[in-house]
């Protein structure tokens, strides 16, 4: 029986944003799934532990939830170094595992080839690791910058993962690390240093670990992705397509409840009627996010079951939608709106609702339209008996 532990705690600091790479799309699917996806395909792996940083955690849960064809897997909170974030993993094996695989979860290129003979090396040698042999000239240099020596070429090569080990093996040599106080640069460093031999298996090129821009765009060509470059801009900027959501949502006017429409409160003699403040627009434009992100709709993420969000103002909804979008890497491009309703008048509160929807989103309010109509006395929104909302949202990478 083999677990796979998974990293994925990084800073992405080389990546030059703001945002996980996990999250980063790769062609049409996030790095991480993808990666996932494949361990999944092995008939012999039957657990997968994702360690994550802990303000992550809901934003990977949800992600995974969206996948239907995962093994089961445990959402772990990392730690400070790489080493610390798979000792935290290790606590949560199953007691079945006999083998433990980790892969970073930034190598969604490897192979179920691979995979499945790094598992038979360690079952049979203790550990193995995944690696390719290295193709430029390495050099060791002293503390002035010049060359004491040139190793041979063939007996070198570039690390990968995963790398597999027998359980006992891998947890011994994490328990001797943590007496030592002594931090590797990999597994196989702490399986080395305790006096056990590590078996390479051979890997491809293809399985890179994205780190750089660089590197996502190695990555789309090598799977046949073509982004859509920018011009007049260097080399390695470019920008996905641009992704286009659309939101609806209506509740019934009733007695004794404050009409709020755009997070703005609206003085008329009734209410709109819902679990939450019924905020329809505002509904509206959380289903256009996530729609426009394929991250389900506003009822599976606030169910109107959940006794918490009874009577929530739907603005706060709105902001945890938008950074919900932000962590999965996109960008508000612009918003427009338009809300149907025979009464009250809305034009003199439009200007309050665009600002005050900028505010939530913290963007700029003339990205954000805002209409108003009637249906002629036609239908329950024109006998007045509710109010109805339509959003279009675009999102950009």
């Amino acid at each position: 029986m083999v677990t796979a532990i998974f990293p994925a705690a990084g800073s992405s600091r080389r990546m030059g944003g703001d945002i996980n790479k996990i999250f980063l799309e790769l062609g049409s699917e996030s790095i991480l799934l993808r990666t996932l996806k494949t361990f999944s395909k092995s008939p012999r792996i039957n657990f997968l532990i994702v360690v994550v940083n802990e303000n992550e955690v809901d934003a990977v849960q949800k992600l995974l939830d969206s996948a239907d064809d995962l093994k089961p897997y445990k959402i772990v909170v990392g730690g400070s170094e790489r080493q610390y974030s798979i000792a935290n993993g290790l606590k949560f094996l199953p007691d079945d595992a006999e083998i433990v695989l980790v892969h970073d979860a930034a190598r969604p290129l490897i192979s179920l080839k691979v995979i499945e003979d790094v598992i038979d090396a360690a079952k049979k040698f203790g550990g193995a690791i995944a690696a390719v042999p290295e193709k430029n000239t390495i050099k060791f240099i002293d503390a002035e910058n010049f060359v004491t020596y040139t190793p041979p070429r063939s007996k070198l090569v570039q690390v990968q993962t995963p790398q597999g080990f027998q359980r006992e093996l891998l947890l011994k040599a994490y328990e001797q690390a943590a007496q030592d106080n002594f931090l590797g640069t990999d597994d196989s460093s702490l399986v080395e240093r305790i006096g056990d031999r590590i078996k390479i298996i051979q890997s491809d090129y293809r399985n890179i670990k994205i780190t750089t821009p660089e590197d996502l765009q190695m990555a789309e060509s090598l799977i046949g992705f073509k982004p859509q470059v920018t011009e007049n801009l260097p080399p390695t900027t470019y920008s996905l397509p641009p992704k286009i959501g659309m939101g609806y949502d209506v509740h019934r006017l009733v007695a004794n409840r404050k009409l709020i429409l755009g997070n703005v409160e609206i003085p008329y003699s009734l209410g709109l009627d819902g679990h939450s403040d019924a905020d329809v627009l505002i509904h509206a434009i959380i289903d256009a996010l996530l729609g426009a992100a394929a991250l389900g709709d506003i009822g599976q993420h606030f169910p109107d079951s959940d006794a918490k969000y009874k009577g929530v103002d739907s603005g706060e909804l709105l902001q945890k939608v938008h950074e919900m979008i932000k962590i999965h890497g996109y960008t508000i491009g612009n918003i427009d709106a338009t809300i149907v309703a025979q009464k009250p008048k809305l034009a003199p509160y439009i200007l309050k609702m665009r600002v005050r929807l900028a505010e939530i989103l913290q963007i700029d309010s003339n990205s954000i339209s805002v209409k108003a109509t009637t249906t002629e006395g036609l239908g329950f929104t024109g006998e007045g008996l509710g109010i109805s909302a339509y959003a279009t949202v675009l999102l950009e990478r």
